[in-house]
């Protein structure tokens, strides 16, 4: 799953939103590490609904302008649990091999007084 479809999902999982909000929310939770732009949003929108991993739960008027709402689909929670999965069993293989490098428990490596990744 490729990280911006990984961040949608998860913006929708606590409730339906519309575009702006589904920017905001995947900035928030990411921690501002991510960026997404709206071009690259309705495209992905499009392309999970057509997937069946997000459907419109509602569409509003808003000062002339149509907001749409998406949903997460009980397709695309699954979809989002698997990727989710997936990635706890790449970070605890990473976190093993740090561990095995030397690294300690909190991930850092001290080098002259400087963390280093």
């Amino acid at each position: 799953m490729r990280e911006p479809t990984f961040w949608i999902l998860t913006a929708l999982a606590s409730e339906p939103r519309h575009g702006y909000g589904i920017i905001q929310e995947a900035t928030a939770l990411s921690g501002g590490a991510v960026n997404l732009q709206a071009g690259t949003l309705y495209a992905a929108l499009d392309r999970l609904a057509a997937d069946g991993l997000v459907e419109i739960d509602r569409e509003e008027l808003v000062g002339g302008r149509n907001r749409r709402y998406y949903r997460l689909t009980d397709h695309g929670a699954g979809a989002l649990g698997a990727e989710t999965e997936r990635l706890r069993t790449s970070v605890h293989a990473a976190t093993t091999q740090l561990k095995r490098f030397g690294l300690g428990s909190a991930g850092a490596h001290r080098l002259g007084g400087r963390v280093a990744w």
